[in-house]
């Protein structure tokens, strides 16, 4: 089993996104608290860890931070850690980041990455250890680094509805994602409603929407790479998605992935929404 692979493909769906079209009766972001998420993510019977990310809001600024801990066979096989932050504001129905970071490592490597904006346009991109423009990836146009969001920001905060919890008019939009090397847009469509039945973290709705999701990439990827073909010949990848009331905000409840070795999921385990003090910030 390729667990990086999958591993990647899941945080990736589960945390990634971008700020989609502005929808009808869409909700501002709370003007002060927080919210955390957990999820459990496994392919098939298997578990293979968890992640946390907890949102808190102070006026129009907001703050992100997702902490993930993987492993297989107890770490003997695999073992893996992860830390990403974002910060940033929210201006009308503009979700506009200003710094998002990621710190993962593993058996075999460690990565960090740290990504700066201004007006809602990528200024600066550092890696660490820092490495040489991929020369077989496809160029990334100027143009296609504005309008973006961080693949934190995207996920727990683009979509916004007053919308009834289930209406499939949220699946309706196409979102543009730049998570550091690679562009690319995950286009969502309407596929069904289900009802959550018994035993879902309280505070959520107790309907789903499930959206139908394609990858499209667009710069910063070799058209060769496994990865690559994998997501863009991928079908019935689904993201169901709940609202929390009083926030109008629709959280990821589950991400459904199908693999060569049975279903990748991230599911909902866990939410808290409690009051919070303004940002020193």
């Amino acid at each position: 089993m390729r667990f990086g692979r999958t591993g990647v493909v899941l945080a990736c769906l589960a945390l990634a996104g971008t700020l989609p079209s502005p929808l009808a009766g869409e909700a501002a972001l709370p003007r002060s608290g927080e919210i955390s998420a957990t999820y459990d993510v496994g392919v098939a019977a298997i578990n293979l860890g968890t992640f946390e990310v907890t949102a808190t809001f102070a006026g129009t600024d907001y703050d992100l931070i997702a902490k993930g801990r993987f492993s297989l066979l107890a770490g003997l096989l695999y073992k893996a850690t992860g830390t990403s932050t974002s910060r940033g504001t929210l201006n009308g129905v503009n979700l506009q980041p200003a710094e998002y970071t990621l710190a993962f490592e593993d058996t075999k490597k460690r990565q960090k990455l740290n990504m700066t904006f201004a007006d809602g346009t990528v200024r600066k991109v550092r890696r660490v250890p820092k490495k040489k423009p991929d020369r077989r990836a496809i160029p990334i146009p100027a143009d296609q680094l504005t309008n973006v969001l961080d693949p934190l920001t995207a996920t727990f905060l683009s979509v916004r509805s007053n919308a009834p919890p289930g209406d499939l008019d949220v699946c309706n939009q196409t979102i543009r994602v730049f998570d550091g090397k690679q562009r690319f847009d995950i286009q969502l469509s309407p596929k069904r409603a289900e009802a959550l039945g018994s035993g879902v973290p309280k505070r959520i709705s107790r309907r789903a929407a499930v959206c139908r999701v394609r990858y499209e990439p667009i710069g910063g990827y070799r058209p060769e790479h496994s990865g690559v073909k994998f997501l863009k010949k991928a079908d019935g990848i689904e993201v169901w998605l709940v609202t929390v009331p009083g926030t109008g905000l629709y959280l990821p409840y589950k991400v459904i992935v199908p693999t060569a070795w049975g279903n990748g999921k991230a599911t909902l385990t866990g939410l808290k929404a409690t009051s919070a003090k303004p940002s020193a910030r």
